[in-house]
Protein backbone atom coordinates (compact mmCIF):
# COMPACT_ATOMS: atom_id res chain seq x y z
CA UNK A 1 0.00 0.00 0.00
CA UNK A 2 1.32 3.46 -1.25
CA UNK A 3 0.78 5.85 2.13
CA UNK A 4 1.09 9.42 1.45
CA UNK A 5 0.91 11.56 4.40
CA UNK A 6 -0.13 15.08 4.09
CA UNK A 7 1.95 17.87 6.06
CA UNK A 8 -1.04 20.43 5.64
CA UNK A 9 0.06 24.39 5.96
CA UNK A 10 -2.82 25.26 8.33
CA UNK A 11 -4.03 28.67 9.17
CA UNK A 12 -5.94 28.89 12.10
CA UNK A 13 -9.82 29.89 11.65
CA UNK A 14 -9.49 29.57 7.98
CA UNK A 15 -11.64 26.71 8.10
CA UNK A 16 -12.45 27.08 3.63
CA UNK A 17 -9.08 27.82 2.82
CA UNK A 18 -7.73 24.97 5.03
CA UNK A 19 -10.36 22.18 3.32
CA UNK A 20 -9.65 23.08 0.39
CA UNK A 21 -5.86 23.17 0.06
CA UNK A 22 -6.77 19.41 1.97
CA UNK A 23 -8.85 18.78 -1.04
CA UNK A 24 -5.95 19.71 -3.73
CA UNK A 25 -3.29 17.30 -1.89
CA UNK A 26 -5.72 14.38 -1.95
CA UNK A 27 -6.17 14.96 -5.56
CA UNK A 28 -2.50 15.60 -5.71
CA UNK A 29 -1.95 12.40 -3.78
CA UNK A 30 -4.07 9.93 -5.73
CA UNK A 31 -2.36 11.57 -9.42
CA UNK A 32 0.94 10.35 -7.96
CA UNK A 33 -0.53 6.94 -7.62
CA UNK A 34 -1.38 6.74 -3.35
CA UNK A 35 -3.49 4.28 -2.22
CA UNK A 36 -4.29 6.09 1.48
CA UNK A 37 -4.14 9.73 1.93
CA UNK A 38 -3.80 10.81 5.29
CA UNK A 39 -4.66 14.66 7.05
CA UNK A 40 -3.36 16.05 9.90
CA UNK A 41 -4.88 16.48 13.24
CA UNK A 42 -7.75 19.34 13.05
CA UNK A 43 -6.41 20.48 9.72
CA UNK A 44 -9.70 22.13 8.80
CA UNK A 45 -10.15 25.22 11.48
CA UNK A 46 -6.36 24.54 13.27
CA UNK A 47 -5.69 23.12 16.81
CA UNK A 48 -4.73 26.54 18.61
CA UNK A 49 -7.61 28.56 16.89
CA UNK A 50 -9.71 27.26 19.90
CA UNK A 51 -12.74 30.00 19.65
CA UNK A 52 -13.28 28.89 16.32
CA UNK A 53 -13.71 24.83 17.13
CA UNK A 54 -17.82 26.16 18.01
CA UNK A 55 -17.86 27.40 14.56
CA UNK A 56 -15.89 24.33 12.80
CA UNK A 57 -18.29 21.30 14.30
CA UNK A 58 -20.13 19.48 12.07
CA UNK A 59 -21.36 15.70 12.17
CA UNK A 60 -19.77 12.97 11.03
CA UNK A 61 -22.15 12.94 8.21
CA UNK A 62 -21.93 16.55 7.39
CA UNK A 63 -21.37 18.31 4.30
CA UNK A 64 -17.68 19.59 4.92
CA UNK A 65 -16.37 15.53 5.76
CA UNK A 66 -18.99 14.60 2.65
CA UNK A 67 -16.61 16.58 0.14
CA UNK A 68 -13.97 13.85 1.51
CA UNK A 69 -15.88 11.10 1.07
CA UNK A 70 -16.41 12.71 -2.64
CA UNK A 71 -13.20 13.50 -3.61
CA UNK A 72 -12.09 9.84 -2.34
CA UNK A 73 -14.76 8.38 -4.61
CA UNK A 74 -13.84 10.67 -7.58
CA UNK A 75 -9.98 10.17 -7.64
CA UNK A 76 -10.13 6.62 -6.11
CA UNK A 77 -8.46 6.40 -3.20
CA UNK A 78 -8.50 6.14 0.31
CA UNK A 79 -8.53 9.11 2.64
CA UNK A 80 -8.51 9.55 6.19
CA UNK A 81 -9.96 13.09 7.33
CA UNK A 82 -7.91 13.46 10.28
CA UNK A 83 -9.14 15.06 12.51
CA UNK A 84 -12.13 17.70 12.92
CA UNK A 85 -13.97 18.69 15.02
CA UNK A 86 -17.24 16.55 15.44
CA UNK A 87 -20.79 17.55 17.08
CA UNK A 88 -21.86 15.07 18.49
CA UNK A 89 -25.44 16.22 18.97
CA UNK A 90 -25.61 16.21 15.26
CA UNK A 91 -23.91 12.76 14.72
CA UNK A 92 -26.50 11.94 16.89
CA UNK A 93 -29.31 12.92 15.52
CA UNK A 94 -27.63 11.20 11.92
CA UNK A 95 -27.86 8.31 13.82
CA UNK A 96 -24.24 7.99 14.33
CA UNK A 97 -23.13 6.13 17.57
CA UNK A 98 -21.47 8.70 19.67
CA UNK A 99 -19.54 8.71 23.27
CA UNK A 100 -21.98 11.62 24.62
CA UNK A 101 -25.47 13.48 23.76
CA UNK A 102 -23.83 16.80 23.24
CA UNK A 103 -20.85 18.18 23.01
CA UNK A 104 -17.61 18.25 20.95
CA UNK A 105 -14.91 15.96 19.82
CA UNK A 106 -11.32 15.57 18.00
CA UNK A 107 -12.58 12.84 15.14
CA UNK A 108 -11.01 11.29 12.46
CA UNK A 109 -12.96 9.78 9.60
CA UNK A 110 -11.84 7.08 7.46
CA UNK A 111 -13.17 6.93 3.78
CA UNK A 112 -12.34 4.07 1.00
CA UNK A 113 -12.48 4.91 -2.57
CA UNK A 114 -16.11 4.54 -3.16
CA UNK A 115 -16.40 7.37 -0.46
CA UNK A 116 -17.80 4.85 2.26
CA UNK A 117 -17.22 5.51 6.03
CA UNK A 118 -14.99 2.56 7.44
CA UNK A 119 -13.75 4.18 10.32
CA UNK A 120 -14.48 6.68 13.07
CA UNK A 121 -11.64 7.40 15.63
CA UNK A 122 -12.49 10.11 18.53
CA UNK A 123 -9.30 11.18 20.44
CA UNK A 124 -9.10 9.27 23.81
CA UNK A 125 -6.49 11.49 25.47
CA UNK A 126 -7.24 14.86 25.32
CA UNK A 127 -4.33 17.62 25.87
CA UNK A 128 -4.10 19.64 29.10
CA UNK A 129 -1.22 21.64 29.81
CA UNK A 130 -2.11 25.16 29.12
CA UNK A 131 -4.47 23.66 25.72
CA UNK A 132 -7.94 24.04 26.07
CA UNK A 133 -8.50 20.65 24.59
CA UNK A 134 -9.72 19.13 27.66
CA UNK A 135 -12.41 21.97 28.46
CA UNK A 136 -13.42 21.83 24.89
CA UNK A 137 -13.64 18.46 23.82
CA UNK A 138 -15.45 14.99 24.75
CA UNK A 139 -12.91 11.86 24.98
CA UNK A 140 -13.69 9.15 22.72
CA UNK A 141 -13.97 5.58 24.24
CA UNK A 142 -13.80 3.15 21.59
CA UNK A 143 -10.18 2.07 19.24
CA UNK A 144 -11.35 1.33 15.79
CA UNK A 145 -9.49 -0.49 13.27
CA UNK A 146 -9.78 -1.90 9.86
CA UNK A 147 -8.88 -3.29 6.75
CA UNK A 148 -7.46 -0.77 3.91
CA UNK A 149 -5.75 -2.71 0.98
CA UNK A 150 -4.88 -5.63 2.85
CA UNK A 151 -3.66 -3.99 5.68
CA UNK A 152 -4.96 -3.67 9.00
CA UNK A 153 -5.42 0.00 10.03
CA UNK A 154 -5.68 1.49 13.04
CA UNK A 155 -5.58 5.58 14.00
CA UNK A 156 -5.06 7.58 17.01
CA UNK A 157 -4.50 11.47 17.59
CA UNK A 158 -0.98 13.33 18.31
CA UNK A 159 -1.54 13.04 22.25
CA UNK A 160 -2.21 9.40 22.02
CA UNK A 161 1.17 8.74 21.44
CA UNK A 162 1.89 9.18 25.01
CA UNK A 163 0.25 6.23 25.74
CA UNK A 164 1.65 3.35 24.77
CA UNK A 165 -1.38 0.86 26.37
CA UNK A 166 -3.78 2.13 23.49
CA UNK A 167 -1.35 0.64 20.90
CA UNK A 168 -0.78 -2.41 22.44
CA UNK A 169 -4.48 -3.07 22.50
CA UNK A 170 -4.43 -1.94 18.88
CA UNK A 171 -1.25 -4.82 18.42
CA UNK A 172 -3.26 -7.51 20.56
CA UNK A 173 -6.33 -7.00 17.81
CA UNK A 174 -3.87 -7.31 14.69
CA UNK A 175 -3.03 -4.03 13.47
CA UNK A 176 0.17 -3.46 11.21
CA UNK A 177 0.18 0.01 10.42
CA UNK A 178 -1.19 2.53 12.91
CA UNK A 179 -2.09 6.62 11.48
CA UNK A 180 -1.01 9.27 13.99
CA UNK A 181 -3.01 12.52 12.51
CA UNK A 182 -1.07 15.38 15.04
CA UNK A 183 -0.71 18.85 15.99
CA UNK A 184 2.34 18.86 17.32
CA UNK A 185 4.17 22.24 18.54
CA UNK A 186 7.94 23.26 18.69
CA UNK A 187 8.74 22.91 22.18
CA UNK A 188 8.55 18.98 22.19
CA UNK A 189 9.89 18.34 18.94
CA UNK A 190 12.19 15.34 20.57
CA UNK A 191 9.43 13.85 22.50
CA UNK A 192 7.31 14.07 18.94
CA UNK A 193 10.44 12.18 17.24
CA UNK A 194 11.16 9.99 20.05
CA UNK A 195 7.74 8.50 20.64
CA UNK A 196 6.33 7.78 17.17
CA UNK A 197 9.69 5.81 16.97
CA UNK A 198 8.99 3.98 20.16
CA UNK A 199 5.59 3.00 19.44
CA UNK A 200 6.58 1.13 16.35
CA UNK A 201 9.61 -0.63 17.87
CA UNK A 202 7.84 -1.41 20.89
CA UNK A 203 5.00 -3.11 18.68
CA UNK A 204 6.73 -4.43 15.95
CA UNK A 205 4.55 -2.17 13.48
CA UNK A 206 4.21 0.59 11.12
CA UNK A 207 3.50 4.00 12.50
CA UNK A 208 2.92 7.04 10.21
CA UNK A 209 3.14 10.36 12.34
CA UNK A 210 1.42 13.08 10.00
CA UNK A 211 2.09 16.30 11.61
CA UNK A 212 0.68 19.74 10.44
CA UNK A 213 2.41 22.89 9.55
CA UNK A 214 1.84 26.41 10.83
CA UNK A 215 2.11 29.56 13.32
CA UNK A 216 -0.63 30.33 15.57
CA UNK A 217 0.20 33.28 17.88
CA UNK A 218 2.93 31.68 19.99
CA UNK A 219 2.53 28.18 19.24
CA UNK A 220 3.96 26.64 15.92
CA UNK A 221 3.61 23.16 14.62
CA UNK A 222 6.81 21.42 14.56
CA UNK A 223 5.85 19.16 11.17
CA UNK A 224 8.50 16.17 10.89
CA UNK A 225 5.90 13.89 9.63
CA UNK A 226 7.66 10.55 9.90
CA UNK A 227 6.61 6.93 8.91
CA UNK A 228 8.30 4.33 10.89
CA UNK A 229 8.24 0.56 10.10
CA UNK A 230 8.38 -2.56 12.12
CA UNK A 231 11.69 -1.98 12.82
CA UNK A 232 11.78 1.52 14.14
CA UNK A 233 13.24 2.36 10.58
CA UNK A 234 12.46 5.88 9.21
CA UNK A 235 11.34 5.19 6.09
CA UNK A 236 10.10 8.87 4.93
CA UNK A 237 10.16 11.93 6.60
CA UNK A 238 9.67 16.05 6.35
CA UNK A 239 11.20 18.82 7.76
CA UNK A 240 8.60 22.05 9.16
CA UNK A 241 7.37 23.20 5.90
CA UNK A 242 4.84 21.85 4.11
CA UNK A 243 4.72 18.79 2.20
CA UNK A 244 4.14 15.55 1.99
CA UNK A 245 5.81 11.88 2.84
CA UNK A 246 5.21 8.83 0.99
CA UNK A 247 6.04 5.56 1.99
CA UNK A 248 5.33 1.82 0.56
CA UNK A 249 3.28 -0.03 3.87
CA UNK A 250 3.89 -4.17 3.10
CA UNK A 251 1.85 -6.25 5.67
CA UNK A 252 4.09 -9.63 4.91
CA UNK A 253 7.29 -7.45 6.17
CA UNK A 254 5.27 -6.69 9.91
CA UNK A 255 4.67 -10.50 9.76
CA UNK A 256 8.13 -11.31 8.75
CA UNK A 257 9.36 -8.89 11.79
CA UNK A 258 7.22 -10.53 14.10
CA UNK A 259 8.41 -14.13 13.33
CA UNK A 260 12.17 -13.08 13.31
CA UNK A 261 12.19 -11.13 16.72
CA UNK A 262 8.95 -12.27 18.59
CA UNK A 263 8.96 -10.25 21.24
CA UNK A 264 4.95 -9.75 21.54
CA UNK A 265 4.92 -13.42 22.45
CA UNK A 266 7.67 -12.80 25.05
CA UNK A 267 5.02 -10.58 27.56
CA UNK A 268 4.55 -11.69 30.60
Amino acid sequence: MRLACVQLGVEGGAIEDNVAAAMEAVREAAADGADLVVLPELFDVGYFAFDAYARAAESVAGDRLSRFAAVADEEDINVLAGTVVEDLAASAADGIEAPADEGLANTAVLFDRSGERRLVYRKRHLFGYGSEETDRMVPGERVPMTDIEGVQVGVTTCYDLRFPEQFRQMVEAGVECVLVPSAWPYPRVEHWRTLGRARAIENLTYVAAVNGSGIFDSDALCGRTTVYDPWGTTLASAGDEPTTVTAEIDPDQVAAVREEFPALHDRR
